[in-house]
């Protein structure tokens, strides 16, 4: 027997990047949302004498020994339930590899969850409750535990300190992935030496302060429904009532940024101008339809993936042929619910 789950990929809505911290990470402020992109994962796990972890894909870049993440998982989750197994753990790939849509991350969280259910079944123990989980996740990578949570949700700490938000309406969604990778450690690499430079010290002085930080989580207590809020928001015009009924939109009209794009894009101005076709006529042409627009678009993550979001499915084909003239796989998808993960 096995257990087979969907490793769903992410996006982020706004990306802040604070000061290097003491343990190496940088201090990061994102919203983090799921969407219906999917690796699959599948998870067998045997009584052993010693532990033995076996992992197969079907893409050739993907490491199948310690570096890869689900065999952190697995190591960690083992050794903190204080059990021995054999554990097979079969990745399909289906998302980009470095794509910054956290595709080894969700793989992982996908792991440790077909690897609890294996071991209720195998072993008769369920150890496992949402704190444990977490607490494991963030062990592995810092947005790991988003993949726990599901749905839409406030990253901050190095990403690993997840605060789930209200459920919001699905959006259609275009991912659009280039022919090229971007490194995450050199992207923080590369923003290290920007915030360090003569030329961009004055600009940026400010974009480590915690209130760099905190202006994200502030946008999001503006226009986020809490517990007994109607969640309309009256503040937008009556031609876009998808932005008024929608948190997940209103937030991305306060004008959050990724810090990612500022050294991301010098590096591979193909990655600028995808997201200019994600974005849509520009406002300055008379007969471009705003409909016709993204809400938003953005680099997720590092990239290189962009996406951008858009109120109907017409606007979100369209958006997805302005990216495929530009060389790049693109792919239609919506935003996920915490429910449907």
């Amino acid at each position: 027997m096995s257990t087979t789950l969907k490793s769903y990929a992410k996006i982020n809505l706004g990306l802040r990047i604070g000061p290097l911290r003491g343990d190496g990470f940088h201090s990061l402020a994102t919203v983090y949302q799921t969407i219906e992109l999917w690796d699959r994962v599948t998870v067998t796990a045997a009584p052993a004498a010693e532990t033995e972890i076996v992992i197969r894909s079907n893409h050739p870049w993907v490491p199948t020994d310690w570096r890869n993440t689900c065999w952190k998982m697995t190591t960690i989750a083992l050794e903190a339930m204080g059990v021995q197994a054999k554990v097979e753990i079969e990745i399909e790939k289906r998302l980009p590899v470095q794509g910054g849509l956290g595709a080894g991350s969700g793989n992982a969280a996908a792991t440790l969850e077909g690897l609890a259910a294996e071991l209720a079944k195998t072993h008769g123990i369920n150890k496992l409750d949402m704190t444990a989980r977490l607490g494991l996740a963030a062990q592995v990578g810092s947005d790991v535990p988003l993949f726990i949570v599901g749905g839409a949700s406030l990253g901050s700490g190095r990403g690993e300190i997840v605060e789930p938000l209200e459920e919001t309406p699905p959006v259609w969604c275009v991912v659009a992935v280039p022919g090229v990778g971007v490194s995450t450690s050199a992207a923080f690499r590369d923003w290290d030496a920007l915030q360090a430079s003569e030329i961009s010290a004055q600009r940026l002085t400010d974009n480590g302060a915690p209130s760099r930080l905190e202006e994200l989580s502030r946008c999001v207590a503006e226009v986020w429904p809490r517990a007994g809020s109607s969640g309309v928001f009256s503040s937008f015009p009556s031609g876009r009532e998808g932005l008024a009924k929608n948190p997940l939109l209103a937030l991305v009209r306060t004008g959050i940024e990724n810090d990612f794009e500022s050294v991301v894009f010098p590096q591979q101005p193909l990655l600028r101008d995808l997201k200019l076709a994600l974005a849509g006529p520009s406002p300055d042409i008379l007969e471009a339809n705003e409909a016709d627009r993204a809400a938003y678009a953005a680099l997720s993550g590092s990239g290189s993936a962009l996406f951008g979001l858009y109120l109907t499915e017409q606007a979100a084909t369209a958006a997805a042929k302005r990216a495929e003239a530009l060389g790049a796989k693109a792919l239609l998808t919506k935003t996920l619910s915490r429910t449907s993960c």
